[in-house]
């Protein structure tokens, strides 16, 4: 359980806040390629931790990112020509650059020196798998951009999509860490092909009662689900990673017999919503083929067929999440389609941002409470004058897995070689 004073201090992270100026000291991502595919396209709004900005690529293919609202008098930039490598307000023609210079002022004399005194607050960019990632914090600070394995893989071998969830970041980052919820959440009763989840024979519902452990990293950590199979001498064990500030990495494989890593990212928009960044490659680093894409896609619930304009789901608070209470009694554990969408009806229905002084944690939440600690200790020290944890590129190589363990033989033995990256 958090007091109120910390459930306020790592939930709000607008600008100017402990937390807000905390994750600005993190690469982000701010939008997908997809949303600004080619040099001069037109701009698009972007929302990061409470602040309004512009997203657009230039007509050299590079993309800036710049606060809303021109330097002037206070324009829309989302208005604005994107034009012969600048962003030009259509209130009085004032241009800039993707690192917010203004390099036009037409309606000053010929002869004013005024542009060169104007900038545009703008933030540097870096586009790697198909994600335009952002630094929002002082320039001075600022670390090497994302590499971890999935971005330095080729196109064609990287999957990246995103969903609009309506609730603060924590809430989804929670749900992304508590590996015990799987058990109940995602049960299936019966295999019934796009419903989601896991079949009713899985580990998963054999054993509901995970033992976790963590092991702290400076990237964040390591943690284990062990689910004791007594009848088998085994253990099914899920070795994930939690990558600050956001960041979870986990096995996908088991589905049709697929060997996949994933993961996800929950990304404040503000205080009372998040994007959910949603990535996925083949363990031997084989290309994905267009029907794993879309099976993965539809499993999760977010394929083309689920989203409405703007990545919101079909199926959200307005209409229950379309919940089936037939379904509920003979097919899946909630009648809900969808594993995302299993799980955002849960965190959405918490609350835009939940109370957690009510709340009532056990062992089963050792990661939950770990990764708490980890966020408020990264405060303390950005409000000291350090590096926050998580800046040193070591989980760049690592990776997430999953398998049955023989008792008496230690996880971290099992997947010493597995948690590696290859790539």
């Amino acid at each position: 359980m958090l007091t109120r004073d910390q459930n306020d201090l790592i939930t709000r992270t607008g600008p100017g806040t402990p937390m807000g100026e905390t994750l600005r000291r993190y690469w982000m991502p701010a939008l997908l390629s997809e949303e600004t595919p080619r040099p001069d396209d037109p701009p698009v709004r972007v929302r990061l931790l409470g602040e309004d900005l512009i997203a657009f690529r230039n007509t050299e293919g590079r993309v800036g990112l710049v606060a809303a609202n021109c330097a002037h008098r206070g324009a829309s930039l989302f208005f604005g020509r994107n034009e012969e490598s600048g962003l030009r307000c259509v209130y009085h023609g004032w241009k800039y650059d993707i690192e917010g210079r203004c390099v036009d002022m037409p309606n000053e004399p010929p002869e004013s020196n005024f542009k060169h005194k104007v900038h545009q607050p703008a933030y540097p960019c870096q586009e790697k798998a198909g994600v335009i990632w952002t630094y929002m914090g002082p320039r001075d600070r600022k670390p090497p951009p994302p590499n971890w394995e999935w971005t330095r893989l080729p196109q064609d071998r990287v999957f990246v999509s995103k969903t609009f969830e309506d609730c603060n970041y924590l809430q989804g980052l929670e749900g992304g860490v508590d590996s015990s919820h799987s058990s109940f959440l995602h049960r299936n009763l019966v295999l019934m092909p796009g419903a989601g989840g896991y079949a009713a024979n899985d580990p998963r519902h054999r054993s509901t009662a995970p033992r976790l452990e963590v092991i702290p990293t400076d990237y964040g950590f390591t943690y284990a689900s062990i689910r004791p199979l007594p009848d088998e001498g085994k253990s099914f064990v899920r070795v994930y990673q939690f990558v600050m500030p956001f960041q979870q990495i986990r096995y996908g494989g088991g589905y049709a017999g697929r060997k996949l890593l994933q993961g996800h990212f929950w990304v404040p928009i503000n205080d009372e919503t998040q994007w959910v960044y949603n990535w996925i490659y083949a363990e031997d680093g084989a290309p994905l083929s267009e029907e794993l894409l879309v099976d993965e896609e539809n499993r999760a619930g977010r394929g083309p067929d689920h989203l409405l304009p703007g990545y919101r789901l079909k199926a959200n608070r307005g209409n229950d999440y379309l919940l089936d209470r037939a379904m509920q009694r003979t097919v899946n554990f909630t009648g809900i389609v969808g594993v995302n969408t299993q799980d955002m009806a849960i965190q959405e229905t918490m609350g835009a941002r939940y109370d957690r002084t009510k709340e009532h944690l056990g062992s089963s939440d050792t990661a939950v409470i770990t990764m708490r600690r980890m966020l408020l200790q990264a405060v303390k020290e950005v409000q000291g004058g350090r590096d926050p944890l998580g800046l040193s590129g070591n989980a760049d190589n690592v990776r997430a897995a999953e398998g049955l363990v023989e008792d008496g033989v230690p996880w971290t033995e099992a997947f010493k070689e597995r948690v590696l990256a290859r790539w």
